[in-house]
């Protein structure tokens, strides 16, 4: 509303004090002339009454007198001449009320005796006898004897009182409507800028930093626009800067590989990267919680947080959830003195454990595959110091033992090297183009005599597209020697191995299936680790064990070549595996 407003508030208010000013002026100013017209007329009245009385003092002729009385009179006002007590005079009057007046009243009263035997002046207000009309009367005494006394109606002054009283208001009325219009017009260009100044802070509420008040005075209606125009270039400068650090920060924060959860007193959860969400949404899922009314802060998180705000110190939680192992550090956030609340870092220790758990078991595996053949050595080469062996024939058998247990720690050695080569990103590939069919019936024609030794079925079958493969052949030959000696190995009598390679435009695929004791579904996941062996009673050759690395070695090797292999087994059955090395850069 109007009245609401600076505008009409500044308005009113100036409106308001000018009114108040003008009433007390208008109603001093209106009795002022009111007393102002009824002593100019009795002072008027009294030079008439005074001049006449010269007259009669100097004695002229009375026809002369009562003839200037007419001329020297108000027309509105009537003289009487007392001469004496009983010789009275009266002239004529224009006012009718006057003109109805019987003058006989004016011996008989009061004022008459007065002025008579006083002698002095007269100058009061009465109403006529038996009538309504006030009058205003003046008596001047003449020396000689007698009195003149003038008198007229209160009409007149009133008349005179009231357009006086209309001038006033008049102009009291023009005075206010012009100080309407200036106040309004004062105000509107006081509280323009004002209004101009709350749009531009609105503006700036909705981030509209470049919004500018126009400066168009140089008063302090001014500066406060030229302040408020530094403020906002000020405003600006400071949310940008915090705007850059809040991203940065939130840069930071979504780029960590940590979960990073920010908390409140309450559990608020205010800030989160995406790994601490993932987190979180597998606590969900873990707890079967799925509508969002019902979700709430985890409750390792909540515990973690109020122990924080019990012991004001950083506490340290690990928790294990869908088969990972995460470690949360929690510490507090303070306000100064006050702790406002919680920051926890969460990390994914699961591959660190895994890793730690791996160097303990190679260390352990490495061990145990040393200890047998090193305690085989020591045994054997005791047994020949000691002449236990007392002929030649039962120390060449000792000997033999030796040397193969010597073998087996050496490629133990070599595969270990070979692998920490791999691992280590180490190993060099010398890619040839190579004729697939020839290569594949070379590789597999090594293993025809361990398999007739064996009674065992060895098979290949080929598909080829292209004839030529781009590869590493010793390299590729290694892993195929791996692969088939496990089938073979892990094969029965009259069992079967089949080995198929297809080359195709885009890709070389090779799978080795055999028919034997096949691998647990529980140990799959883990063939391709070092050290990974089957149960021992699924060995058919005892006399042949393997050191539990070549699938490790072989699974690099397929990786160096950006290929992919895979393993398929079923207990008692059989086990199948295949490669894939892609031939997207073939050679012209």
């Amino acid at each position: 509303m109007f009245w609401r407003s600076v505008v009409g508030k500044l308005s009113l208010t100036i409106l308001l004090l000018v009114a108040f000013v003008l009433f007390i002026l208008s109603f001093f100013l209106m009795e002022f002339f009111e007393n102002f017209h009824i002593l100019e007329a009795e002072d008027d009245m009294l030079q008439t009454a005074t001049k006449i009385s010269s007259l009669v003092e100097r004695g002229e002729d009375r026809e002369f007198i009562e003839e200037m009385t007419e001329l020297l009179k108000d027309p509105s006002s009537r003289i009487v001449i007392a001469y004496d007590e009983n010789n009275l005079w009266t002239s004529s009057s224009s006012d009718r009320d006057l003109l109805q007046t019987d003058d006989d009243w004016i011996g008989a009263s009061e004022e008459f005796t007065h002025v008579l035997n006083n002698q002095r002046e007269i100058k009061k207000q009465i109403f006529l006898p038996d009538e309504d009309n006030e009058i205003m009367i003046v008596g001047s005494p003449i020396e000689t004897g007698g009195a003149i006394f003038v008198y007229q109606s209160l009409d007149v002054i009133y008349q005179t009182k009231a357009q006086t009283s209309k001038l006033i208001l008049l102009s009291a009325g023009i005075a206010i409507m012009l100080t309407t219009f200036f106040a309004v017009f004062l105000s509107t260009r006081v509280t323009s800028p004002l209004i101009k100044m709350r749009e531009a802070a609105y503006n700036l509420t909705r981030g509209e930093f470049n919004t500018k008040v126009p400066v168009l005075t140089h008063d302090e209606i001014g500066e406060l626009a030229t302040e408020f125009n530094r403020m906002g270039r000020q405003l600006k400068f400071h949310i940008n800067a915090l705007r850059q650090e809040k991203e940065q920060l939130s840069s930071i924060v979504s780029s960590m590989a940590d979960g990073v959860v920010t908390l409140n007193r309450n559990g608020d959860i205010l800030v989160i990267n995406p790994p601490a969400k993932k987190y979180i949404e597998n606590w969900y899922f873990e707890n079967d919680i799925t509508e969002e009314k019902n979700r709430q802060l985890p409750t390792e998180l909540n515990e973690a947080l109020q122990e924080v705000f019990e012991s004001e110190q950083a506490v340290i939680r690990e928790i294990s959830l869908q088969g990972r192992i995460y470690v949360m550090l929690m510490t507090p956030l303070y306000d100064q003195s006050y702790i406002r609340g919680a920051v926890a870092v969460i990390r994914d220790m699961t591959d660190e454990r895994r890793l730690d758990k791996l160097r303990k078991d190679f260390i352990a595996n490495v061990s145990h595959e040393l200890r047998t053949p090193i305690s085989m050595l020591q045994g054997y080469s005791e047994a020949i110091v000691d002449d236990i062996a007392d002929t030649k024939e039962a120390k060449n058998e000792l000997a033999q033992i030796i040397h193969e247990e010597s073998l087996r720690m050496g490629r133990l050695v070599n595969e270990l090297l070979d692998l920490a080569r791999m691992e280590a990103g180490q190993i060099q590939l010398n890619l040839e183009k190579t004729e697939v069919e020839s290569y594949a019936k070379r590789v597999v024609h090594k293993f025809r005599s361990l398999a007739l030794d064996n009674a065992i079925e060895l098979s290949l079958s080929l598909d080829i597209d292209v004839p030529d493969a781009i590869f590493d052949p010793d390299r590729i030959e290694q892993v195929f020697t791996n692969l088939i000696d496990n089938a073979l190995r892990h094969t029965s009598e009259g069992g079967k191995v089949h080995v198929t390679i297809a080359n195709r435009e885009n890709e070389l695929y090779v799978e080795i299936e055999d028919s034997g004791s096949g691998i647990p579904e529980e140990d799959l996941p883990f063939v391709f680790e070092r050290f990974y062996k089957a149960d021992k009673s699924r060995v058919r050759n005892k006399e042949k064990k393997g050191t539990g690395l070549g699938l490790s070695i072989v699974k690099h090797i397929i990786d160096a070549h950006h290929g992919v292999i895979l393993a398929k087994s079923k207990l008692n059955q059989g086990t199948a595996f295949s490669f894939r090395i892609p031939q997207n850069k073939r050679p012209d």
